[in-house]
């Protein structure tokens, strides 16, 4: 993985670097899940963009980040406020919420994208970051593991909708399952297919 500092200046006065990464932007429900990392002198190897890796994989690394990193946490923003705040928002507070419950606060923090949180942390945003940053790699993968996990949990609770298989985007099988059955708690209002679903029209 390439180092990314190397076109950072004044490198060596960071003394503890997180980066952060969220998961669940697309999917029509389901919570925004975030997660931060402070990586430690060790860190595991294959950590890369959580979208390369298999199911079994990031399971096995999300053990081994958190068995070795300096500092993790996991936060979310709900469907209330994805739907309340839109998407972005929503994403933005959730990587917010990540960072600050880091038991050890960062000097700099690395966020995956092009848009930063509002906060008072020296920040960076890098576009691409879960390919070329370690520890927004790490930070995916543990969002991503987390998630998904949530999501197939939720597969019994609500049966039909294929939760566990398509972890709440838009694909043929949850598209049909969302006609056919209509949306749960878990659907965003404020997502197209959702909100055309629920419209006065089709609730007659």
């Amino acid at each position: 993985m390439p180092d990314l500092f190397s076109g950072v200046e004044n490198r060596g006065r960071y003394r503890c670097i997180a980066g952060v990464d969220e998961v669940g932007r697309g999917p029509l429900a389901g919570d925004v899940v975030a997660a931060a990392v402070i990586l430690g002198d060790d860190v595991p190897e294959g950590v890369t963009d959580s979208k390369k890796l298999t199911a079994r994989r990031r399971e096995q690394l999300a053990e081994a980040i958190k068995e070795s990193a300096r500092g993790w946490s996991i936060a979310r923003a709900s469907v209330d406020e994805i739907d309340s705040l839109n998407i972005l928002q929503a994403s933005l507070l959730a990587m917010h919420r990540a960072v600050t419950a880091l038991a050890q606060q960062p000097d700099l923090v690395l966020v995956d994208g092009n848009h930063l949180p509002r906060w008072s942390y020296e920040a960076q945003a890098v576009i691409g970051g879960d390919a070329l940053e370690p520890a927004i790699a790490a930070a995916s993968i543990l969002a991503k593991v987390q998630r998904d996990s949530e999501m197939a949990a939720y597969d019994s609770q609500y049966p039909g909708y294929g939760f566990a298989r398509h972890k709440g985007y838009p694909t043929r099988e949850h598209m049909a399952a969302l006609a056919a059955l209509g949306a749960t708690p878990l659907h965003r209002k404020s997502f197209a297919p959702v909100r055309r679903l629920l419209a006065p029209a089709n609730l007659s």
